[in-house]
């Protein structure tokens, strides 16, 4: 079996077939916030549908959220899929405490210790590590090694045969991949994200991945089937 060199060598090919990434949510921390409760279950297709309708029926500035009221706010999240009430209600509470902690601008807000600034994004609804890490390298506040909340299988699986049953610890080993090759720079880190987040999604699937057709199965462990438990690839 071919060998690739490593994380670098891995993410050329993946580029080679999905081409250069780029982010189809907005990057500035409170939009995004606002972007991941515009859909549910949250997608980049739904949230985005939600987005769009949000921003012309409403607006997305804190004030005009406040304003507008859950029932209003549900009535232009629909698009975005199910319960519109609950994500308005949602949205509502993050528009509050940014409208009351941070004056209205989150950004300001998020300086000092970088534990401290992580503790500020876990404390909004529905984000956990993965949702504050990807903040923080997307918004330009720390080069984090973030690793797609839906796909941190990928790295795992190409180079250790397969991820392991405990979601955190497979998230941990794709984030010291990262760590240990990809330069501390915001453009290489988001690089990685962007083309394993493609990857994950188009054929390294969590379940039934396409392996016949990936581009890096000739030094994938997984498709090897040098795996840690679980079924043989297919």
């Amino acid at each position: 079996m071919s060998k690739v060199a490593g994380v670098p060598g891995i993410l050329r090919q993946l580029e080679s077939l999905y081409g250069r990434q780029e982010p189809c949510w907005p990057t500035e921390p409170y939009d995004f916030l606002v972007w991941w409760h515009c859909g549910y279950p949250a997608s980049d297709t739904a949230c985005e549908k939600g987005w769009k309708a949000l921003n012309r029926e409403v607006g997305v500035e804190p004030r005009q959220i406040l304003a507008a009221g859950a029932a209003k706010l549900a009535s232009a999240l629909k698009p975005g899929g199910m319960v519109p009430e609950l994500r308005a209600v949602r949205l509502m509470e993050i528009a509050a405490r940014v409208q009351d902690e941070y004056g209205g601008d989150l950004r300001s807000g998020l300086t000092g210790p970088l534990a401290g600034i992580r503790r500020a994004l876990k404390r909004f609804p529905n984000i956990a590590d993965p949702g504050a890490d990807r903040i923080l390298l997307f918004g330009g506040i720390e080069p984090v090694a973030a690793i797609p909340s839906n796909c941190p299988h990928v790295l795992v699986r190409i180079q250790k045969g397969q991820e392991r049953e405990n979601y955190g610890v497979t998230y941990r080993e794709a984030q010291e991949a990262i760590e240990a090759e990809i330069p501390r720079t915001f453009d290489a880190r988001a690089r990685a994200y962007l083309l394993l987040k493609q990857h994950g999604q188009t054929l390294c699937k969590r379940s039934n991945p396409k392996c016949d057709r990936c581009p890096v199965n000739s030094s994938c462990a997984y498709f090897a089937g040098k795996h840690r438990g679980g079924s043989t690839p297919v």
